[in-house]
């Protein structure tokens, strides 16, 4: 069986089943576990994503208005590849390839099979889960994976049973300011804290900060899509420029945490787990072994007062 997986969420999974040694061609988002990299990537943004945030945002706007791809597949090499499985995704037409993508592309493999994943809940990662084991002929490795998956997650759920549940607001983009939805919310409350303003199973939406200003959560979780920790610190002066930043509860009282939206948050694959560790150690201080902090997630405090972005408060 040969594997091109133009999905991040997909190489998860096919590795965590076991079968990584399937796979031959990967997506340029593609980074987990980290030697997928050495694999060639069919795949690239098919414009400039370096730019402001809301640069970002109104490029792919303007693009899905004039019918514009988003990414640039590489046919020629998928065809060279001569994958026999072909794993994309029909969720969100902006985070990742899709068939159509696929399709215009020109690549010939369609007549192969195509694995097209879905997921707006852990119960579809799950289910994600088990249809690219099929795919692959195996089946009772796709269970033993969900299995482990639902474990540890449970296991952080239990440990903080009966604690405090302090209200949580994650946001997905910073300009504009979108909140999570899908599979989000329910990582929070696995992670003992309760999620406001965004809707477990439905897409991730559009908020006036007036909205999070009056939520006044008691943490706020930064996680981007796409961004990784180091991009996500670079968007602390847009945050700061918002009005009523520096009123927040959770701004005031040391609650605001940076963190990789990329592979974690907003991936639905196998790192959900280590999502929900991540945001027990952001609200409950709940260590795992080894830590998340710093690698996966850092204190806004920590970060603008090395840089001098917070004033000095009595």
């Amino acid at each position: 069986m040969r594997v091109v997986s133009l999905l991040a969420s997909g190489t998860e999974i096919v590795c965590g089943l076991g079968a990584g040694g399937a796979l031959v061609g990967r997506s340029h988002e593609c980074d987990n576990p980290e030697w997928v990299r050495a694999l060639p990537a069919c795949t690239r943004p098919a414009f400039d994503v370096s730019g402001a945030s809301r640069e970002i945002d109104a490029e792919v706007k303007r693009r899905l208005r004039a019918g514009e791809p988003l990414y640039h597949v590489d046919a020629d090499l998928i065809n060279t590849l001569e994958p026999d499985l072909l794993i994309a995704q029909v969720h969100c037409h902006v985070c990742a390839v899709t068939p159509d993508d696929v399709e215009r592309s020109g690549c010939s493999v369609l007549a192969n099979r195509m694995v097209s994943l879905s997921a707006g809940s852990l119960t579809e990662i799950y289910g994600g889960i088990r249809t690219v084991a099929a795919a692959l002929g195996r089946d009772q490795a796709g269970d033993a994976l969900v299995t482990d998956m639902q474990a540890r997650i449970g296991a952080v759920t239990e440990r903080l049973r009966g604690r405090p549940r302090p209200t949580v607001v994650t946001l997905e983009w910073t300009d504009p300011v979108f909140t999570s939805g899908n599979w989000g919310p329910e990582l929070i409350e696995a992670a003992g804290g309760a999620p406001l303003l965004g809707e477990p199973g439905l897409h991730s939406m559009t908020v006036g900060w007036e909205q999070i200003v009056e939520a006044n959560p008691d943490y706020l979780v930064v996680a981007p899509c796409g961004f990784s920790l180091d991009r996500t610190i670079q968007e602390i002066p847009v945050l700061e420029r918002l009005p009523g930043w520096f009123q927040l509860t959770a701004v005031k009282d040391g609650r605001v945490a940076l963190a990789d939206g990329n592979k974690y948050f907003n991936r639905s694959g196998t790192t959900v787990v280590e999502t929900v560790q991540i945001l027990a150690e952001i609200l409950h201080c709940e260590q795992c072994d080894p830590g998340w902090r710093g690698r996966a997630w850092c204190d806004y405090h920590d970060i603008s007062r090395h840089t001098g972005a917070i004033p000095v408060r009595a």
